[in-house]
């Protein structure tokens, strides 16, 4: 029967959860913060103390999600089974709705649960560069954010402009987003590599198909707990008028402010504040995670190369490709997941390649 075989698949998130979930190490945790906090002189580092409770919330709020989900999971079988015994056409649709809604939720809270990196909670800076080509992988670029708009939209993530500089003739050149919200960063790293585009191109008068490219970069938002050095010798500041999208000023004093790391090439830009002060600020931040993620790389790729593995990390990997002409298909190239519905995608339904990815990495992590 069609609605057995739902409930079935409903289930099996809380009865397994990819290996994930712990309820007894989820209380453990909870205890064990609870008692640190209870100690004397807990808040004699303010920082500490509040990461302690920051962890500790979130763990309240793992296990009473699960309660949550497990009762409404309980009340479903409950309804079922009468509606096996009675038929009925209401408290059929009725259930069928509260499903879909409990279906949604469990794969929801399975995505968070392997959300487990050391700053998957953090924000999310986000770059968006389109290739060479042009117009064609600028107008491209523009597509990209509006897709990574509509979907942090969609998880009612903010989603600020740092710095947006605009095409020729149509799309972007590049841009800089902060997504604002929890396990922004965790979701988000997904998206980290190059995109592809196969369509046929509004801008070629003689309707060929065309190829383009956009790198996506993403880094988690740091706090100052995270220990980055930067000498201030090593640094090339410049101020220029800020501008919006389409070009015109936002700013006619010079608020702007790029940052340039002489020792890596890295380049960093701000426009979104109104001071130069608070732009400035931003720009260090911004550089602070890509050096950070820089290292972080390096690190990989060295364990990489002591364990034999073959690694891809950075720009140069293709990780999906949208193709729109003669067929239409998106699909990741690292886990195969693929989607038929393109202008789902376009319009930010990114969720079941994120789930797909974060599989994938636990895959790697835990080989059979």
């Amino acid at each position: 029967m069609k609605l057995n075989m739902l409930l079935k698949k409903c289930k099996v998130p809380l009865t397994t959860l990819g290996g994930r979930f712990d309820l007894d190490a989820l209380n453990e945790g909870i205890q064990e913060n609870e008692a640190r906090m209870a100690e004397p002189g807990f808040w004699d580092d303010q920082a500490t103390a509040q990461k302690v409770i920051d962890d500790n919330n979130e763990l309240k709020g793992k296990f009473e999600t699960y309660q949550q989900l497990a009762d409404e999971v309980g009340d479903l079988a409950v309804a079922y089974e009468l509606l096996v015994e009675e038929p009925d056409d209401e408290m059929q649709a009725e259930f069928e709705t509260d499903l879909a809604k409990a279906q949604h939720d469990l794969q929801q809270y399975r995505l968070n649960l392997l959300l487990d990196g050391p700053y998957d909670r953090n924000n999310a800076i986000l770059e968006i560069h389109p290739g060479a080509g042009g117009t064609e992988s600028q107008d491209w670029g523009a597509m990209l954010l509006r897709m990574f708009t509509r979907w942090a939209g969609s998880h009612h993530f903010g989603v600020e402009t740092v710095d947006y500089q605009a095409g020729d003739e149509a799309g972007l050149k590049s841009v800089t987003l902060l997504i604002s919200g929890h396990n922004a960063y965790g979701y988000l790293r997904s998206e980290k590599g190059v995109h592809r585009l196969v369509r046929i191109s509004p801008f070629d008068a003689a309707g060929r198909r065309h190829t383009s490219f956009a790198s996506v970069d993403v880094m988690p938002e740091l706090d100052d707990s995270v220990d980055v050095e930067i000498r201030p010798d090593d640094l090339k500041v410049d101020v220029y008028r800020a501008s919006g999208a389409g070009g015109q000023h936002v700013n006619k004093t010079s608020s702007a402010v790029r940052i340039t790391h002489l020792p890596t090439g890295i380049v960093v830009a701000s426009q979104a504040q109104r001071s130069q002060l608070q732009n400035r600020q931003t720009a260090m931040n911004m550089l602070r995670a890509k050096l950070y993620e820089r290292e972080e790389e390096k690190k990989a790729k060295e364990r990489a190369a002591i364990q034999g593995e073959q690694l891809d990390i950075g720009w140069g990997s293709q990780i999906r490709s949208y193709v729109f002409h003669p067929y239409t298909m998106v699909k990741d190239h690292r886990t195969n997941y693929e989607s038929h519905d393109g202008q789902a995608v376009m319009d930010g339904d990114l969720d079941p390649f994120m789930d797909a990815y974060l599989q994938w990495k636990l895959a790697q992590r835990n080989p059979q």
